[in-house]
C-alpha cells in the first residue's frame, strides 16, 4: 500500500489556490480538469497530494470571467442579508452608480450577480470599501481563517485615549471570551485613530474601543488588502481591476 498521503481533488485545488470547493466541483464534473495528464470527472475522486493538476483552457476562461465589485458603502445599508428597515449594499450595484472612472470594459449584465456575495461584513453604521465576488478564491482569503489579508479604517472617537489604552487596543483585548490578534493602532489627530487587522469580529473595532472607554463617532474603512478605497465616491462602484490583487 502506498504511504503517499491522498485527499479529495476538490480539496488540493483549493489548498493550492486554483479556485473554491464549489468552482472545483463543477470544473471536475465538466471534465476539465486533469490529474498527472489523466481527465478526472468523478466528484470525491482522491489523489496524491503532489500530482499534477492541470486545468483546461475553458476552465481558466471561466475562471478569469468572475467578476470582483468594491462598493464603496454608505452608511444606514447592511452588507449580507436585509433586516427589517434596512437596505442590503448589493442594491447600489446599478449602473447609475457606477464610478465615471472605472476603467473597466465589463458590463454589468445579470450574469453578474449570479453568485455575487460580499466578502467580509461592514456594520450598517460604518462605511467604506466592500467587496463583492463571484471568485471563491477571493472570497476566502478576505473572510477565510487564519488570513492575513490586512483591513484599515480610519476611525473618529470622542474621548481621549491614553498611551495605555492604545497598548492595550494594540494588543492585549479578548472579546468573547477569545484573545483578539495584535493589531496596529495609531493616532493620527486628536479625535481620529488608525486601526489595520487582520481579523474581522462582529463589529470589532467598536467594541474594542468600547472596552477601553472610547466612543466611536464614525468609522471608515479604507483598504483591504492592497486594494485602496481612493477617491471611489460614497454610493459608487467599480469592478476590480485584471492587475489589481488583493
Amino acid at each position: 500500500m502506498s504511504d503517499v498521503p491522498v485527499l479529495r481533488l476538490s480539496k488540493l485545488m483549493t489548498e493550492r489556490g486554483l479556485c473554491s470547493r464549489r468552482e472545483a466541483d463543477q470544473l471536475i464534473e465538466r471534465g476539465w480538469v486533469k490529474v498527472d495528464g489523466r481527465v478526472v470527472d468523478e466528484l470525491g475522486t482522491k489523489v496524491a497530494h503532489d500530482c499534477h493538476i492541470q486545468l483546461a483552457p475553458r476552465a481558466r476562461t471561466k475562471l478569469e470571467a468572475l467578476v470582483t465589485i468594491l462598493l464603496n458603502k454608505p452608511i444606514g445599508y447592511v452588507s449580507g442579508q436585509p433586516e427589517k428597515g434596512y437596505e442590503p449594499a448589493v442594491r447600489l450595484i446599478v449602473s447609475e452608480n457606477r464610478d465615471q472612472s472605472d476603467p473597466s470594459d465589463l458590463e454589468l449584465t445579470p450574469a453578474v450577480f449570479a453568485g455575487l456575495a460580499p466578502a467580509g461584513r461592514l456594520d450598517i453604521d460604518s462605511q467604506g470599501l466592500l467587496v463583492f465576488t463571484q471568485n471563491g478564491t477571493i472570497a476566502k482569503q478576505l473572510v477565510g481563517a487564519g488570513g492575513d489579508v490586512e483591513k484599515e479604517y480610519l476611525v473618529r472617537v470622542r474621548g481621549a485615549p491614553t498611551k495605555a489604552d492604545l497598548e492595550l487596543l494594540r494588543h492585549g483585548l479578548s472579546l468573547d471570551g477569545v484573545a483578539l490578534r495584535p493589531a496596529q493602532v495609531d493616532r493620527l489627530n486628536e479625535d481620529q485613530l488608525r486601526f489595520v487587522l487582520k481579523e474581522g469580529k462582529k463589529r470589532q473595532i467598536r467594541r474594542m474601543c468600547e472596552a477601553v472607554g472610547l466612543e466611536i463617532a464614525g468609522l471608515k474603512r479604507v483598504r483591504i488588502g492592497r486594494v485602496r478605497l481612493r477617491t471611489l465616491p460614497e454610493g459608487q462602484w467599480r469592478f476590480l481591476g485584471p492587475t489589481e490583487e488583493f
